[in-house]
């Protein structure tokens, strides 16, 4: 039986689309201000980049991101050269990540789910153990309140319960917490619903 290849593959092959948004998510944006430009970054499942490169343009210089994605880290060093910007970018499977250094920004959005939960969470208590003092993680998961849909379903092996991601970070500072439902499309994929939570917390 062939296996599944997801929707983005193809979309990361493709120098005209981004298989998401080309813009950061917006919490990226709200929370940069917390930071200087010499902050140890890290995206886990960075995809095409969109989060890395706003912020590298920004002028942050130390920024690590990965994906399991070849093709996405490929197309994302091309984005930074067009850019004129410097990303180590590098394909990495996030139930495999070993952390080599201490970071002061750890994010990672709609990525987690996409392996088993124990790993998942075992990545978070990795990077909780690997922030410094007063760095931020900006977490984002999707959820079971409803079912996944049909383009990540043979995917999306850890969905969390609503309100899990929260209980990972009591003995940290919560900044923000979000539980919602969204809707969502792709190219070539049909408007579907999400669940997801969203948290944004700081190491004290």
């Amino acid at each position: 039986m062939e296996k599944a290849v997801p929707f983005w593959e193809e979309a990361y092959r493709a120098d005209n689309v981004m298989a998401f948004t080309v813009e950061p998510n917006k919490t990226v944006v709200e929370y940069e201000r917390l930071l200087d430009n010499n902050a140890n970054i890290l995206e886990a499942g960075c995809g095409e980049g969109q989060n890395v490169l706003y912020l590298a343009k920004q002028g942050f210089r130390n920024i690590d991101a990965f994906d399991i994605s070849e093709a996405g880290i490929a197309k994302l060093k091309k984005l930074c050269g067009i850019n004129g910007v410097s990303i180590n970018a590098f394909v990495c499977d996030l139930a495999e990540y070993v952390f080599e250094k201490k970071y002061d920004l750890i994010m990672s959005f709609a990525t987690l789910c996409f392996v088993e939960k124990d790993k998942w969470q075992q990545f978070i208590a990795n990077a909780k153990d690997n922030t410094n003092v007063d760095g931020i993680h900006i977490m984002h998961i999707f959820t079971d309140e409803v079912p996944a849909s049909a383009d990540i379903a043979p995917f999306a092996v850890g969905l969390a319960h609503d309100g899990e991601l929260k209980e990972l970070y009591d003995d940290w500072e919560i900044l923000s917490f979000q539980s919602y439902v969204f809707e969502d499309e792709h190219p070539g994929v049909p408007k579907h619903l999400h669940s997801a939570n969203k948290i944004v917390a700081r190491r004290i």
